[in-house]
C-alpha cells in the first residue's frame, strides 16, 4: 500500500484523484481556458501541414488516381472531415469536457474504456510513425553537417529492418527532443504552437517558391503533364475516405482540445476555417513541388526529407546549409503535430484509465516510451503501406464517431448531466446504464463495423478475394460506418430508452441554460463540488 500511495497522482489545486477523475480529466475551469481562435488556427496549421499531409498526394497517386482526382479527393475529404470535427467537438466547446468524459454518456462509465483503449492504440502507432518521420528530418540535419554520416556511424542493422544505424540514431535524437515539450501543460502550449506554425508556414512557402522559380525549361514531371488514365469513381471515393482516415483519430477525440477554448466560438471557428484551408493547401504544395522537381532529379520525390537529401547531393555548401535549415523546420513541424496530436491524446486517455496513478504528463511519457515497440521504420517504409496505416482503421473509428455525434445532438438533445460523468458512487450515475455499459452503443458500433470488415480484410491481405460490392463498401467505410452506427444508436434509444437518461433529458432545463450553469461552475480556479466529492473517495 505504501508503494501505491507513493505512485498516486499528487493533489493539484487542492483536488485529489479518484477512480473516475483527476485534475487533467475534470471539466476545464476558466484558468485553463486559454485557447483562442488563433491557438486553434496554429494547431490545425501544424496538424495539416506536416510531412505526412504533404505526402498524402503521393499515396493517392500511388493508388492509381490522377493528380486531378487526388486533388478532388483531398478537397472533398477535408470538407467532410471539417463538418465531423466541428460536430464532434461541440460537447468540449460548450461543456468543457474532454474525450474520456464524453464517451461515458455514450458507452457508459465502464463501456467507455473500449473506446479509450482503441484511441490509446492509435496514439501509440501514430506517435511511432510521426517520430520516425521526425527522425528522418534529424537525419537530414546530421547529413548536412557530416556528408559522410553513414561512415561516421557504421551500420550494424540487418537489411530486413529497412534502416541503418545512423537513421536509428536520428530517430532516438528526435524522441529525446520531444521529452521537454511533452512536459508542458496543454493550456500553456500557445507559444509553442505559434513558433511552430510560423516556422512551418514559412518553410512550405519557401519550398514552393524555390521549386517553381528554379524549375526552368525542365517543366513539370509526368506526375502532372502525363497523368495516365486514373481510377474510377469508386477509387475516388476511396481517396476521399483515405483523406478523412488520415485525421480520423483526431476527429474522434476533438473534445480533448475543444474544452480548452476561451469561448465556444473560438473552438468552432478555429476548426471550421483553418482545418480545411491547410488540409488542402499542404497536399497541393506536395503535388506541385514534386512535379516541379521531378525532371530535375529524375524521379518524383514525394518525401520532403528525401527531397532535401537530393538538394544536398546535387549542390554545394549552400545547398547543404539550405537542407540543414529545411530539416530543422521539418523537425519543428513534426514536434508540433506529434506532441498535441499523439502524446497528449495518449496521455489524456491513460489518465482516464488510471486517474489515481496517471496524469497527462505520465500518460504522455508512457505513450512515447511504448510507441517504440510499434517498429515505425516498418510502418513508414512505402507509400502503399503508409496509405494502409492511414485508412484501414477508419473501419472501426467511423462507427464510434457516429455514436458520439448521434448521442449528443439527437438522443441527449445537447443536455449533459456532467456530475454523473465522474460520480462518487458509480451505480448512482444516470450513465451507469446496464452494469456500467450502454449496450445500445456496442450494438450500434458492431452494426456499423461488420459491413466493412470483408473489404478491410481483403485490403490488408490482397490474396483474399471478396465480392466487388463488399470491396466498394470498404471504400466508403468511414462514412457508411458513421451513418449506420448513428442510425442504429438513435433507433435503439428510441425503442429501448435508458430510463434515467431519458428522464433527465425530458425534465432538465434547455441545453443553453445547462451549458451556462456548468460554465459558471467552472469559472473559479477549482470546482468546490468536485473537490468535496473527490475527498469522499477512500484512499487505498
Amino acid at each position: 500500500m505504501t508503494l501505491l500511495n507513493r505512485l498516486r497522482v499528487a493533489s493539484e489545486y487542492g483536488q485529489e484523484s479518484n477512480r473516475w477523475v483527476n485534475y487533467d480529466i475534470k471539466p476545464v475551469e476558466a484558468e485553463r481556458r486559454t485557447w483562442t481562435f488563433w491557438t486553434y488556427h496554429n494547431l490545425w496549421l501544424l496538424v495539416n501541414s506536416n510531412i505526412s499531409s504533404y505526402m498524402s498526394g503521393s499515396s493517392l497517386i500511388a493508388m492509381g488516381l490522377t493528380w486531378k482526382q487526388a486533388l478532388v479527393s483531398i478537397i472533398v475529404g477535408n470538407a467532410v472531415a471539417t463538418v465531423l470535427v466541428v460536430l464532434n467537438s461541440l460537447p468540449g466547446a460548450f461543456y468543457h469536457t474532454g474525450f474520456p468524459l464524453v464517451n461515458r454518456y455514450v458507452w457508459g462509465l465502464w463501456g467507455s474504456f473500449f473506446v479509450l483503449w482503441n484511441r490509446i492504440l492509435l496514439s501509440l502507432v501514430w506517435y511511432a510513425v510521426q517520430s520516425w518521420i521526425g527522425g528522418e528530418a534529424i537525419y537530414v540535419c546530421l547529413k548536412a553537417i557530416w556528408p559522410s554520416l553513414e561512415t561516421r556511424i557504421p551500420n550494424h542493422m540487418s537489411p530486413s529492418t529497412g534502416m541503418t544505424t545512423a537513421q536509428f540514431v536520428a530517430y532516438i535524437i528526435f524522441m529525446l527532443l520531444s521529452l521537454p515539450i511533452i512536459y508542458i501543460r496543454p493550456h500553456k502550449l500557445k507559444p509553442f504552437f505559434f513558433f511552430s506554425a510560423v516556422t512551418v508556414g514559412v518553410f512550405l512557402l519557401v519550398v514552393l517558391i524555390w521549386s517553381l522559380a528554379t524549375m526552368g525549361d525542365s517543366g513539370f514531371g509526368d506526375t502532372i503533364s502525363h497523368p495516365g488514365s486514373g481510377g474510377d469513381g469508386w477509387m475516388v471515393a476511396f481517396g476521399v475516405v483515405s483523406t478523412i482516415g488520415a485525421i480520423a483519430a483526431g476527429i474522434l477525440n476533438q473534445n480533448d482540445y475543444a474544452r480548452f477554448a476561451k469561448r465556444p466560438r473560438d473552438a468552432v471557428l478555429g476548426q471550421m476555417i483553418p482545418f480545411p484551408l491547410y488540409g488542402i493547401i499542404c497536399p497541393v504544395i506536395g503535388i506541385v513541388v514534386t512535379a516541379a522537381t521531378q525532371n530535375r532529379y529524375g524521379e518524383p520525390l514525394w518525401s520532403l526529407p528525401t527531397l532535401l537529401e537530393a538538394v544536398m547531393d546535387h549542390g554545394g555548401g549552400r545547398s547543404r546549409a539550405a537542407a540543414f535549415f529545411g530539416g530543422l523546420a521539418l523537425c519543428v513541424s513534426q514536434l508540433g503535430v506529434n506532441i498535441p496530436g499523439n502524446a497528449l491524446s495518449g496521455g489524456f486517455d491513460m489518465a482516464a484509465t488510471f486517474p489515481q496513478y496517471v496524469n497527462v504528463r505520465r500518460g504522455a511519457y508512457f505513450t512515447a516510451l511504448l510507441s517504440m515497440v510499434c517498429n515505425p521504420w516498418k510502418l513508414a517504409n512505402t507509400a502503399t503501406t503508409f496509405l494502409a496505416v492511414l485508412s484501414s482503421y477508419s473501419v472501426f473509428l467511423g462507427p464510434m464517431v457516429g455514436a458520439m455525434i448521434a448521442s449528443y445532438l439527437i438522443v441527449l438533445r445537447r443536455k449533459i448531466k456532467v456530475d454523473d460523468l465522474f460520480p462518487a458512487q458509480t451505480s448512482a450515475s444516470i450513465y451507469y446504464y446496464t452494469y456500467g455499459v450502454n449496450w445500445r452503443a456496442a450494438v450500434a458500433w458492431v452494426c456499423g463495423t461488420i459491413p466493412s470488415l470483408p473489404g478491410f480484410i481483403a485490403h490488408v491481405d490482397p490474396s483474399i478475394s471478396v465480392p466487388v460490392g463488399l470491396t466498394r463498401l470498404f471504400y466508403i467505410c468511414f462514412l457508411s460506418g458513421i451513418t449506420i452506427s448513428a442510425t442504429v444508436f438513435i433507433a435503439l434509444h428510441h425503442f429501448f430508452p435508458a430510463t434515467k437518461v431519458q428522464h433527465f433529458v425530458d425534465t432538465a432545463p434547455p441545453a443553453h441554460v445547462l451549458m451556462q450553469e456548468y460554465r459558471e461552475r467552472w469559472e473559479g480556479e477549482e470546482d468546490e463540488d468536485i473537490a468535496e466529492r473527490l475527498q469522499e473517495q477512500p484512499k487505498p
